[in-house]
């Protein structure tokens, strides 16, 4: 019996996991740039004398789907939408450089340009702080233009670059805080080639529809293996009476 149950309930914590992934990924089906989390599962064999008789389940989110969002034009000055696989440059609360798809850009009160989710993104020569101005415009390089408060706009200025990372043959994962970083630390080479659609945001990669079959799928198999633990019970109910002496 006690094979069974536990068999069954490391089935339930993997049933857990993908479901909190799934819900994650339905929550975010309208954040901009937003990558669906992905969840996959493995076999750990118990080891010890004898043959391998069990094998528990572990699933854990594994990764992130990289595929590309709808990009929709928006006609903000700020907006941005990734072309291709580069990444976006920010850096993260504890300071250090991590990157995203988000391309809801804005101004913070003292001129600090940063993602929806507030954080500072980075240029070629770090955080980018813009002075007050009458128009600004983001090139397809990434070059950051401005026409400083009263200027004249047929001399705009060069105020930085965006800086942009090919996360290409690097080993990238995705954090709590919704953020890239590479594997066991470390920073992306630029892309030197990445181009930005402005005036446009990307929207998530989530299909909807997709994740909710994914989530009434995750549903089945934790009654599933509720139904087990249940059978479990049943058998071991049965075999106490068989060995119960008769009266």
């Amino acid at each position: 019996m006690d094979r069974l149950i536990h068999t069954s309930l490391s089935a339930l914590r993997g049933a857990m996991a993908r479901q909190a992934a799934t819900a994650n990924n339905l929550a975010n089906v309208n954040t901009t740039g937003f990558r669906g989390e992905l969840a996959t599962a493995r076999s750990l064999w118990m080891g010890g004398q004898g043959f391998a008789a069990r094998a528990f389940s572990a699933e854990e989110v594994s990764g992130a789907d990289m595929r590309e969002g709808t990009i929709t034009e928006t006609g903000r000055a700020l907006d941005i939408a990734i072309a291709g696989d580069a990444l976006l440059t920010v850096q993260a609360a504890n300071g250090d450089e991590a990157y995203t798809r988000r391309g809801d850009l804005k101004l913070s009160d003292t001129g600090l340009l940063t993602t929806g989710d507030d954080h500072p993104v980075l240029g070629e020569q770090g955080p980018i702080t813009l002075p007050p101005a009458d128009q600004i415009k983001i090139e397809r390089d990434g070059a950051v233009w401005i026409v400083p408060t009263g200027g004249d706009p047929a001399l705009p200025q060069r105020v930085d670059r965006l800086k942009l990372a090919s996360p290409v043959g690097s080993d990238v994962v995705k954090g709590l805080d919704g953020l890239f970083r590479v594997r066991g630390g470390g920073a992306l080479p630029a892309d030197p080639d990445a181009r930005l659609v402005s005036g446009s945001l990307e929207g998530s990669n989530v299909e909807a529809t997709k994740a909710l079959v994914d989530m009434i799928d995750a549903s089945r198999a934790w009654e599933t293996q509720l139904k087990l633990i249940n059978t479990a019970r049943d058998l071991d109910g049965a075999g106490a009476d068989l060995m119960r002496l008769p009266d």
